[in-house]
């Protein structure tokens, strides 16, 4: 039976949605089945519509049911109607319930308009039996006996008999670990238990996730635009330069928005100036309505390719300045950036025993995008590995490997020349942090070239040919992975599948044991996560190549959290086709189940009987693929190439790979339209690979 979660708040700005969807995230983890509802619609404060569900859909699968309208419920409570609110989010919340293991429901905000807020939040928690988390931030008096009895008195009004529904509370924006506070979590903890309230969780308040966007300036205060620039950058603080030059060079600094009169030709020079030797600011904004003399933009014009945000109002400097910081803290519903981040932090706040008491462990799980993508993220932080990327001077190279430092996810060897490497850095407002080393491969390529010739001497490799192949980074970073010098390697962001495999099969070769080098690609499906194989490497393999590319294929799915129920793929259902493809696939299939006795496979099973419960039960009932396979093995390199891009575009799928398997070392291939997080969770998947080397 499902559970339903109500949140309610404990006072206004609660940060109700926040924690809907850090629950959200913190359960589909796990691998629970979760769903969201949003009851009522409600404006918010500047009176722009409710977009709590296009936060949710921003960052899942989930496409919640309509809402009724602020206006029609409120109509209906004039009319003393509330069991016909109560019957209208019913009728939307039970098709929900029925799919899921957890349903979380956004309750209503407080404020002084809605004074019927909390006891139809109530209404609602008894209507829909729901257990209650309820949310609120901490104070900036930091009183936390007060916070708690907040607490306190709302958990008061949600009963269930002489049993309180709330199961948990979520605090919002505590101090950080190393504030001279640092005790507020815990103290908080006291005074709640005191209460018989548990903490599901403490949020720690963290600068950078309040910190908006150029765009959304825009959006609020409509300047003139001179010069768009990166309407992406974020807005760290917002300073006044009032002062003269020199004497304020210091308000210029990275993320800073500048606010200065437009006839202040000296300060704009300086900032145009301050931005072509690296330092990001957010943005210059001008006030008074004054535009800069025409020639100033013909003096900079190479700040454009910097892309600086030049922006112009007509209110005084201090005036501008205060409407900045009054800007709404919301989250706009198109900053994925910065709901995933809000969201994460969140999650990963969220108390594990607490979260595992809402299911328990008899629920069955399954492992979703989210789920396997932060396992990859855990496994890959225990692996400890050192990743050699050959492509270090490219820019998402250079992002990803920051990021993988950050996280933790594994220490990054960016290959290129170290200034060239800086320079990218620095116009990307990045600072290489400790566990992002660059190395310049053509410094070390000499070094490699007796171990290449000897390595290659069968095939008539002589140090000068080592030497022309050691010109490539690839080629340089394979070697490395040789000696043991790093644990694996990921290209590809800028190079073909060919250039960085064909050093690998010559340089690493495969394990001893397999018969060929393969790949699979880990499909993130709205529900879950399922294995393509083989997508990358192999244009035709035989019954035996199949079967072994079938047996790695499993072997990886297992490695990854994904249990494997192998569908051997083709255009026919068991004998219902003839052919020598068919029989091709047939014959691997009894290979497969020769070498493997105990694992799940069948075939030939065409895509849909493989994937579909309702076809596989019609088709191929009794089997143990049939409808709910994990990994799909296809025929040949045509059918799976095209069949993962097809699902993968059509479908808007995330896809992670191709990830090689078979090697003696791992090494992985990026598509060359790769996105930063497609390579940070490659990174993640060589890490893991070495670990299990």
């Amino acid at each position: 039976m499902a559970r339903s979660l109500l949140v309610a708040p404990v006072a206004d700005h609660s940060a109700m949605a926040r924690t809907c969807l850090g629950l959200l995230r913190a359960l589909d983890r796990r691998g629970v089945k979760v769903a969201y509802v949003k009851p009522v619609a409600q404006p918010r404060a500047d009176g722009r519509p409710d977009q709590s569900s296009e936060l949710v859909a921003a960052i899942t699968a989930l496409r919640p049911p309509e809402p009724i309208t602020t206006a029609q419920l409120e109509e209906l409570l004039g009319e003393g109607e509330l069991d016909v609110v109560l019957e209208k989010i019913v009728a939307a919340w039970k098709p929900v319930y029925g799919g899921s293991d957890v349903v979380v429901i956004q309750g209503l905000s407080s404020g002084p308009s809605r004074l019927y807020a909390s006891s139809l939040n109530q209404a609602l928690a008894r209507a829909l039996d729901a257990d209650v988390v309820l949310a609120g931030s901490w104070p900036a008096d930091g009183d936390a006996e007060e916070l708690a009895e907040q607490f306190a008195i709302a958990a008061s009004g949600y009963m269930a008999g002489e049993q309180a529904r709330v199961v948990g509370c979520v605090i919002h924006g505590l101090p950080a670990a190393d504030a001279a506070d640092a005790g507020a979590a815990a103290g908080l903890r006291a005074e709640l238990a005191r209460r018989h309230l548990a903490v599901a969780a403490a949020v720690p308040y963290r600068p950078g996730l309040t910190w908006p966007r150029i765009l959304d300036l825009v959006r609020h205060l409509h300047p003139q635009i001179l010069h768009e620039g990166d309407m992406s950058r974020r807005i760290r603080d917002v300073a006044v330069f009032a002062r003269g030059i020199p004497g304020g060079l210091h308000v210029l600094d990275t993320g800073r928005l500048v606010v200065v009169p437009g006839d202040r030709h000296d300060v704009i020079m300086a900032a145009y100036l301050t931005e072509l030797s690296g330092t990001r600011l957010a943005g210059l904004l001008l006030s008074t309505g004054t535009a800069p003399d025409p020639r100033i933009s013909k003096l900079t014009r190479a700040t454009s390719a910097a892309g600086l945000p030049v922006l112009l109002v007509p209110d005084d400097s201090y005036q501008t300045a205060t409407r900045v910081r009054d800007l709404d803290p919301g989250l706009p519903a198109d900053d994925r950036e910065r709901i995933e981040s809000v969201t994460d932090n969140i999650a990963d706040s969220l108390d594990p025993p607490w979260l595992e008491s809402l299911t328990g462990a008899s629920r069955s799980r399954r492992l979703s995008p989210a789920a396997f993508r932060y396992q990859l993220a855990e496994q890959a932080r225990a692996a400890d590995a050192l990743i050699v990327l050959p492509e270090g001077t490219e820019r998402r190279t250079i992002r990803a490997a920051v990021a993988c430092a950050e996280r933790g996810i594994a220490r990054c060897l960016l290959l290129g020349s170290p200034g060239k490497v800086a320079g990218r850095a620095g116009r990307l407002g990045l600072r290489l942090p400790e566990g992002v080393t660059v190395l310049d491969p053509q410094a070390v390529a000499e070094r490699y070239v007796a171990p290449l010739a000897e390595l290659r001497r069968h095939k008539g490799w002589t140090e000068d040919v080592a030497r022309e192949h050691l010109a490539d980074p690839v080629t340089v970073g394979t070697m490395m992975l040789r000696l043991g010098e790093v644990d694996g390697l990921v290209s590809g962001a800028v190079h073909t599948t060919a250039s960085t495999v064909r050093p690998a099969l010559q340089i690493i070769g495969p394990k001893p044991d397999v018969r060929l080098v393969s790949s699979v690609i880990f499909m993130c499906l709205p529900d879950e996560v399922v294995v393509y194989g083989d997508c990358a490497i192999n244009p035709q393999p035989d019954a035996e190549d199949l079967a072994d590319i079938a047996i790695q294929s499993a072997a990886s799915a297992r490695m990854f959290g994904i249990e494997p129920r192998v569908a051997m793929i083709s255009f026919s259902t068991g004998s219902s086709g003839r052919g020598l493809d068919v029989d091709k696939v047939a014959a691997a299939t009894r290979i497969v189940r020769e070498r493997e006795p105990d694992l799940a496979v069948d075939g030939p099973l065409q895509y849909d009987t493989a994937a579909i419960a309702s076809v596989g039960q019609a088709k191929r009932p009794g089997s143990p693929v049939a409808g709910r396979a994990s990994v799909f093995v296809f025929p040949d390199l045509d059918t799976g190439n095209t069949t993962y891009k097809a699902v993968q575009r059509s479908a808007l799928v995330v896809s992670i790979g191709p990830m090689l398997q078979g090697l003696a070392k791992p090494v992985n291939d990026l598509s060359r339209g790769a996105l930063v997080e497609d390579i940070i969770y490659t990174i993640a998947l060589t890490a893991i690979q070495a670990r299990a080397t």
